[in-house]
């Protein structure tokens, strides 16, 4: 086959995202779509760069998160978008918000560790619901009498909630200085406040509330 132009790259990258049903990595577009084409990490690398570029303006956007590369639509217009979708939207209770709160924040914990934060028990209802939406996973277990799991999310959360990395998740401030119960009630403030903001942006089955910002919602195209 002839060489690849840059806007013929360029063609294939923007069509395979579109068309994937999941966010495509460099690697796998590298190994399907681009397989044989001895297309370099660095052409690459500047046609994503391009594209995402092409369509900032639009109300279509090309952004990466933890999986790979994919296409959704402007938070703002999400107003009107999820009038799209005319099923009710799935409600999440404030523990099961609180309880993913802390496992991102605190990740690898146990789940009697959650409940000593939270200062309830966690039912095994919100744990196999966190863990069927695949936000959460088991990644270990802590070395103590009954040797409990140990909880973590995943690309699939991040994914999810539009960011990359944990990294780019809001900070939540570390008060070491404060007595422990002074901890605990300011650690339980900001998990109420953080799972408030995620149970209202859950707008649609489709949607990806940006945790950055903990702003308005995305609607996921592919």
């Amino acid at each position: 086959m002839a060489r690849l132009t840059d806007e013929q790259l360029k063609q294939i990258v923007e069509a395979a995202i579109f068309v994937a049903d999941q966010p495509l990595s460099k690697e796998k577009l590298q190994t399907t779509v681009l397989d044989g084409l001895r297309v370099s990490n660095k052409k690459l690398d500047a046609a994503l760069a391009e594209l995402t570029l092409d369509y900032a303006p639009r109300g279509i956007q090309l952004i990466e998160v933890a999986s790979g590369f994919r296409f959704q639509s402007l938070d703002s217009l999400s107003p009107w978008l999820s009038k799209l979708w005319q099923e009710q939207a799935p409600r999440y209770s404030r523990a099961l918000l609180e309880t993913l709160s802390l496992i991102a924040y605190r990740q690898p914990i146990t789940r009697g560790e959650i409940e000593d934060v939270r200062g309830v028990s966690v039912s095994s209802h919100i744990i196999k619901t966190l863990t069927e939406r695949e936000w959460i996973k088991v990644v270990g277990h802590k070395e103590v009498p009954g040797r409990p799991s140990l909880y973590a999310t995943t690309k699939g959360f991040l994914d999810y909630f539009g960011v990359k990395s944990l990294a780019d998740l809001p900070p939540m401030q570390s008060i070491d200085v404060l007595p422990e119960l002074e901890q605990k009630q300011q650690d339980e403030q900001r998990l109420k406040a953080v799972a408030e903001q995620m149970k209202s942006d859950t707008v649609s089955q489709d949607s990806a509330p940006n945790l950055a910002d903990l702003g308005p919602n995305k609607e996921q195209l592919h």
